[in-house]
């Protein structure tokens, strides 16, 4: 069961946001401000050119209902070969995804170090792909706060890896409540469209959110 967590003196007032992606700029990245954020619909990005931090709500919000994931065949033989841990490699995920080498690279050490005390309490959580080995070869991360899965961000060194770490998210999220679950995965980029991802207004998505942070959490994380 997550900590309770200081109330940040910080507010997200959906009301006043403006017509774009970009809602805020400022604050900080304490456990609170950022829970407060993901309640609110917020969720942090830096900009290199702009501090101390940008906070983004985009007008079209990516999701994915957990019942609507499109597994492929070949995904579900990847499957067959890899085995997938929850919560035992949270640092080496967020260092994973935060891989300056990778293309278009946003995640810097204090969004780092900011997920890892999130973890810390018991609200930020990875779900990492193995080799029967126990290699770890891709993986994700997010923010659990009710029915709400905010992905963040996640990697593979081999094939389909990533993927594999969401099928066994969506996994977990099947249960009495999984009608209302969501992930939200921010932008509907082609491959998450494949993977079943769709596009719905800021405005859905804040009515949607409303209620999803008053479902109990999936029972691997009570």
């Amino acid at each position: 069961m997550p900590d309770p967590v200081p109330r940040s003196r910080w507010e997200f007032d959906a009301q006043r946001w403006p017509p774009d992606d970009v809602v805020a700029v400022g604050a900080d990245l304490a456990p609170g401000t950022l829970l407060a954020a993901y309640r609110s619909g917020a969720f942090p990005m830096p900009l290199a050119e702009v501090t101390p931090m940008v906070w983004w709500s985009p007008l079209r919000r990516g999701v994915l209902e957990p019942r609507r994931l499109r597994v492929t065949r070949s995904l579900r033989q990847s499957c067959s070969r890899y085995v997938v841990t929850v919560d035992t490699a949270f640092r080496e995920v967020v260092s994973a995804c935060a891989d300056p080498r990778r293309p278009g690279g946003w995640i810097d050490d204090a969004m780092q170090e900011a997920y890892r005390g999130l973890h810390d309490v018991g609200w930020a959580h990875s779900l990492e792909t193995r080799t029967r080995d126990g290699d770890l070869v891709g993986g994700l991360y997010g923010v659990a706060v009710g029915g709400l899965f905010a992905g963040e961000s996640m990697f593979h060194r081999r094939r389909d890896a990533s993927k594999v770490a969401l099928v066994a998210l969506v996994d977990l999220l099947l249960d009495e409540f999984d009608d209302q679950r969501l992930i939200d995965v921010q932008w509907c980029t082609p491959h998450l469209a494949a993977l079943g991802a769709v596009e719905i207004s800021r405005a859905a998505y804040l009515k949607r959110l409303s209620t999803l942070v008053d479902v109990p959490l999936p029972k691997v994380w009570r």
